[in-house]
């Protein structure tokens, strides 16, 4: 069987990584002098509270090499194939590391794949690819299916100001809409690896319309959807956009996924997402 390995940009919870037995690794929170791994010394509700309380932006870090260490020697005991499905590395150094790491077992059949998605896009073809190595799926079955999936993937965010994509500088293309407009409402994709504008808007009720017009315009409405909503500090809200969601598309327990804190620190606390 194919061993999957991923990490907490995929934004599947930590508890549901444990019981779907996935190898999973932290991304890294810098806050001043004290560092954080995201799985387990920090959580996302406890980095918003120390986001709105600090004054500096804190940092990330790609996971360290030797936090794929333990994992490779132990799954290397198999004989079977590992795939390690990452975020692209325009947003983190986290494909980086886990090829370094790689280095160290050059006779273990280790494949290391950008599958160019963030958050719940990448945490859904994480649990199909865990799906697929069960039914028996060789490992270059799982890679042409992850790829064609992560093709077909929309990752749109609303924000409810672009001042921390700004300070952070991980704007990219979303640059075009800076410029006396921080306190507009951008509603932005994750589009060829990067974050592209799409519009922004006044209000975040004239901003959420536009992106339930798109969505009721393209999402399928089908199981194969996979559609969830992602959220930063505020559950109330991702609660009431599921459920209008779940009411325009004919979906039923939208699932609502924590953003984790290497994408929360760039898009702001009370950004709201959806994949699909």
């Amino acid at each position: 069987m194919v061993h999957i390995v991923a990490d907490t940009l995929s934004s599947i919870p930590v508890d549901e990584a444990k019981r779907l037995n996935l190898p999973y690794i932290p991304q890294i929170i810098i806050f001043g002098e004290e560092s954080y791994k995201d799985d387990s010394e920090i959580d996302s509700e406890t980095f918003i509270q120390k986001l709105k309380a600090s004054k500096v932006l804190p940092k990330t870090a790609a996971p360290y090499p030797v936090l794929y260490n333990p994992i490779f020697e132990e799954l290397s005991k198999t004989k079977e194939p590992i795939l390690v499905l990452c975020p692209p590395p325009t947003v983190s150094g986290t494909l980086r590391s886990a090829e370094q790491a790689r280095s160290e077992f050059p006779d273990v059949e280790i494949h290391i794949l950008d599958t160019t998605l963030i958050g719940a896009g990448l945490g859904t073809v994480v649990k199909k690819a865990l799906e697929w190595a069960k039914q028996g799926d060789d490992v270059e079955s799982i890679i042409f299916k992850v790829n064609t999936m992560a093709a077909k993937n929309r990752t749109y965010f609303l924000l409810d100001t672009l001042e921390y994509l700004h300070r952070g500088g991980r704007i990219g293309a979303a640059k075009a809409l800076v410029g006396g407009m921080l306190q507009m409402k951008p509603l932005l994709t994750f589009r060829n690896s990067q974050v592209e504008p799409l519009e922004s808007q006044r209000t975040k009720f004239k901003a959420l319309k536009s992106m339930m017009d798109l969505i009721q315009k393209e999402c399928p409405r089908t199981a194969d959807a996979h559609f969830c909503v992602q959220k930063g500090g505020n559950s109330e809200e991702a609660l009431q956009i599921a459920k209008q969601f779940s009411e325009m598309l004919g979906f039923k327990d939208i699932p609502i996924y924590a953003l984790p804190p290497a994408i929360l620190v760039h898009i702001g606390p009370e950004s709201i997402g959806v994949s699909y």
